[in-house]
């Protein structure tokens, strides 16, 4: 998976590796603005959050996936994302590894290097 996955790729796949610009332009932000529209949109209707909720459940297998690739960037297992589970540090942790600190240069055991040389 070289370059930009497609969006199928990116959403459902737990295989290969995106970069930093993917993950956040392309999955980051658009979740984020969506995330906000639902949760104004449950508090105009006094859903009590019911929207959010499923929201929440509908982007769990593609957070997953996203991740998954995020990890394999960074030469580690997408079994990390299990790190959220730890309260606070967990969080801290996958926002930096995930969200701020380059992956390997080149190709590692999960692929090509997503970001052209």
């Amino acid at each position: 998976m070289n370059g930009s996955p497609s969006l199928t790729d990116l959403l459902f796949s737990f295989e290969g590796r995106i970069g930093r610009q993917t993950f956040w332009m392309k999955f980051v932000l658009p979740v984020f603005i969506v995330a906000v529209i639902v949760a104004g949109l449950d508090y105009l209707i006094g859903g009590g959050g019911i929207l959010s909720g499923i929201f929440q459940l509908a982007i769990l297998w593609p957070s997953l996936a996203v991740y998954c690739k995020r990890w394999h960037d960074r030469d580690k297992s997408g079994w990390w994302t299990l790190i959220v589970l730890i309260p606070l540090i967990g969080s801290i942790w996958i926002l930096v590894e995930c969200g701020f600190l380059q992956g390997t240069a080149g190709s590692n055991r999960f692929g090509d290097d997503p970001v052209p040389a």
